[in-house]
């Protein structure tokens, strides 16, 4: 039993900013790396940004420099904060965690997706 719950998703003006976070909890032995995801309206869902237990991160290009993720102390929340936003950056962003639960290997889980939309 593992859920990922994301917020901070909403409706702001190209060149601004938002902070989106999301919160795994469960039955958790470890996580591996959290991450965000997106999916536009006709697209296929990309990777954004991942953070690995290491702290290692990587990004996808068209947002390195803008975005930057991050995760608690605790390793249970992951942060993604979005600054000089773009109108192609509007989609359905999920959160994403591998996870080790009942099985003895990581596995993905996903949010429910919060939507993200800029406006020019």
């Amino acid at each position: 039993q593992v859920q990922l719950v994301e917020s901070g998703g909403g409706l702001v003006q190209a060149g601004g900013s938002l902070r989106l976070s999301c919160v795994a909890s469960g039955s958790i032995v470890a996580i591996y790396s959290m991450g965000w995801y997106r999916q536009a309206p006709g697209k296929q869902r990309e990777l954004v940004a991942v953070i690995r237990s290491g702290g290692a991160t990587n990004y996808a290009d068209s947002v390195k420099e803008r975005f930057t993720i991050s995760r608690d102390n605790a390793g249970n929340t992951v942060y993604l904060q979005m600054n000089g936003l773009k109108p192609e950056d509007t989609a359905v962003y999920y959160c994403n965690a591998n996870i080790i639960s009942g099985a003895p290997y990581g596995m993905n889980y996903w949010g429910k997706g919060t939507l993200v939309t800029v406006s020019s």
